[in-house]
């Protein structure tokens, strides 16, 4: 029998262990989402208002903001697969403690102790799949992030739509006499735990190995993962960009423009338009938004379950085209698709009626043919967003800055991605009551300032060894 070809070996290899540390990306989509389906439950179940519900539901975004922060310092400390065995911990003790929760600010906290999670997998993951990634195939492989948020998402939706139509109503008593909303949360310490169990097999980033002076072990992983022959040419590329001579730190990120280097800007810049345009929007109160226009609490799941599919669909479409099309036209062309289905959803709702229901409470009514159009563009956004922005903003974070700063600066830029999302998830309720017309509008008009961002300051990057990347704000 002749010999495995070692380039399909050492290729297979890399895919497993940047499928592994994706799971991250799972968790990361499973945690923000599975709230969707239990939102009218936690509301009637806790007495909230809108302002305590908004809070409510985007508490866990504090978390992830404050996890994602301080990831980088912890993973240059103690390396990458360390603060990814935390994340699965935080994940696990989120999910039983959510689940079980007594009361509203008890079920915040330990929805915050999952964001601590969700921040330090979100830093974690882009920055170690892009280590360890050959060029050729970096954006491929970084796009495993996103699919893995995506697929998160899905299942966590599905999810919570099979325990509501099974239990009757996710208000309703579904096993062991806790409610259906309870064991939404509950499902999330099944893949918890085979995340840490994963995680716990990885190989440490060939780059912090350097970095620390383990120049065998990292030359090791070089060979056997990332499939480089010239394995010496290549950590001394790595020593030459690491500048191991100091410990990196969060001073490094300094610069002349506004106290921060420039690419460091292009970072916490990309991270705040992809959440500006309101896709959480979308994954956070589908269910409740589509209930709002006329459709059933199954019903308006079974919406969502199919928005989440789409948006699998459409990131794989990503991942076949990132390192063929680039990072930049993807992004000029989802800023154009997004500002354009936002504003056919604002356009859409500035004909909604203002229904009072049984309760008391006001809620939207879209008529035909203005529902279709409205769901029809809802989809559509996520589409633009899921082939081009959802994906690509975290290759680009996790390939973007050069060596000696990167895991620094992918934590500013999470963080502020984090409080881009707290922001935008906690002020919908309240933006809502003005006028849904209005609310999409802003999303709009944040698309169409993404748009010129990306064109003006955002560099291609396909191809480029993560040793050629500089502080440089200009393109090529």
């Amino acid at each position: 029998m002749a010999p495995k070809d070692p380039i399909s070996r050492l290729n297979a290899r890399v895919i497993g262990i940047c499928i592994a540390a994706a799971l991250g990306g799972f968790l990361f989509g499973f945690d923000t989402s599975v709230i969707n389906g239990a939102v009218d439950a936690l509301s009637e179940e806790f007495n909230l208002g809108p302002g305590l519900t908004g809070f409510a539901v985007s508490s866990a975004l504090i978390g992830c903001a404050v996890g994602a922060w301080f990831a980088g310092p912890l993973a240059n400390r103690f390396g990458r697969v360390p603060v990814m065995l935390v994340a699965a911990v935080l994940f696990l003790v989120s999910a039983l403690g959510s689940g079980l929760a007594i009361g509203v600010w008890d079920l915040i906290l330990w929805r915050v102790v999952g964001g601590l999670g969700v921040g330090a997998a979100s830093v974690i993951a882009p920055a170690y799949i892009a280590e360890v990634s050959p060029a050729g195939v970096r954006g491929r492989l970084g796009s495993l992030q996103q699919l893995a948020i995506v697929s998160g998402i899905f299942v966590a939706l599905l999810s919570d739509a099979l325990f509501a139509n099974v239990a009757g109503g996710a208000a309703e008593t579904f096993w062991l006499g806790l409610e259906s909303w309870r064991w939404m949360f509950l499902a999330e310490a099944l893949p918890a735990v085979l995340y840490g169990l994963f995680a716990f097999r990885l190989p440490e980033s060939p780059r912090f190995l350097v970095a620390r002076g383990d120049v065998d072990r990292a030359a090791q992983v070089l060979y056997d993962f990332t499939g480089v022959e010239r394995v010496n040419l290549k950590i001394q590329e790595i020593r030459d960009t690491l500048d191991s001579e100091h410990r990196s730190s969060l001073r490094d990120l300094l610069g002349p423009l506004m106290g921060l280097k420039p690419i460091v800007w292009i970072g916490i810049a990309l991270s705040v338009f992809q959440q500006f345009v309101g896709i959480n929007v979308i994954f956070y109160y589908s269910t409740t938004l589509w209930r709002s226009v006329g459709f059933e609490e199954s019903d308006a799941l079974t919406v969502s379950v199919i928005t989440s599919v789409t948006n699998i669909v459409v990131t794989i479409v990503a991942i076949l085209l990132v390192d063929r099309v680039g990072r930049r036209p993807m992004l000029l062309v989802g800023s154009t698709g997004m500002a354009v289905s936002l504003a056919l959803m604002a356009v859409s709702f500035s004909f909604a009626t203002a229904v009072e229901g049984a309760d008391g409470t006001v809620s939207a009514e879209l008529g035909q043919p203005w529902a279709t159009v409205a769901l029809l563009a809802a989809n559509a956004f996520v589409v633009f967003f899921g082939a081009t922005w959802g994906p690509l903003v975290w290759v680009l974070l996790g390939e973007m800055f050069p060596n000696r700063i990167r895991a620094g600066a992918l934590a500013v830029a999470a963080a502020a991605q984090w409080a881009a999302n707290f922001t935008v998830s906690t002020t919908f309720p309240w933006l809502s009551g003005i006028g849904l017309s209005f609310v999409y509008g802003l999303y709009a008009a944040m698309a169409a300032l993404s748009l010129i961002f990306v064109w003006r300051f955002v560099r291609e990057t396909k191809g480029l060894e993560l040793e050629e990347m500089t502080d440089s704000l200009s393109r090529r």
